[in-house]
């Protein structure tokens, strides 16, 4: 027990990250858009998530929404720009890694507190732990870098007009969901190295050996 203590820190920091990694997928606020014409944006603020976008309207865009408009995107959008597609696919397979490398720390830790010592039940759990934890990092932090350099550039989507969306914004910023996913990125890679950093301990019967 005395030598794991560097993993269930993992466990913890991988738990929020892998939470943190979740919530950034279901931001809708990846890019905040500055329009100029407010006749339908009545805020003058759009939000560009990965899976929709959505705006305040006073005028009755939408069935049922007087004031919220949102448009989800579809898989058959071809004006989707591919940092958005990319976003989708990856953050869902750093979803379910990050599940794996769980998985994986909590069976490791649950045979270190239960006073199993065979080594082959242990280390290669922490092992492979690390590596889904940092393969997870690293599946969140190429649609973060990627989504944010697009903002930073001020690019453009050429939305259809069923979206009532400009095709370009005034100005655009990062919204909440870039600092959430660099901060999954954070923990997901601390919690990556301190499984991998993993050293079954030495007894007796291998210093014998």
């Amino acid at each position: 027990v005395s030598t794991s203590h560097l993993q269930l820190a993992a466990f913890a920091l991988g738990t929020v990250g892998w939470i943190l990694c979740t919530v950034s997928m279901g931001i809708v606020e990846w890019r905040v858009w500055h329009v100029d014409n407010t006749t339908i944006i009545s805020s003058g603020i759009a939000w560009v998530g990965i899976w929709k976008v959505c705006f305040i309207s006073y005028l009755h865009v939408s069935p049922g929404y007087r004031e919220q408009f949102c448009h989800k995107f579809s898989g058959y959008d071809s004006f989707i720009p591919r940092e958005i597609y990319a976003a989708q696919g990856l953050l869902l397979i750093a979803m379910f890694m990050g599940l794996l490398g769980l998985a994986a720390t909590i069976f490791a830790l649950r045979n270190v507190y239960m006073g199993i010592t065979h080594k082959t039940l242990i280390a290669p759990f922490f092992l492979v732990a690390g590596f889904f934890y940092i393969f997870a990092g690293l599946c969140v932090l190429i649609p973060v870098s990627w989504n944010f350099y697009s903002v930073t550039h001020n690019q453009s989507i050429a939305f259809p007009p069923s979206y009532y969306m400009p095709s370009s914004p005034a100005a655009q910023e990062a919204g909440a969901a870039i600092p959430v996913g660099i901060m999954a990125v954070i923990l997901l890679l601390l919690s990556g190295t301190f499984s991998l950093l993993y050293r079954f301990p030495m007894t007796a019967n291998t210093i014998m050996k």
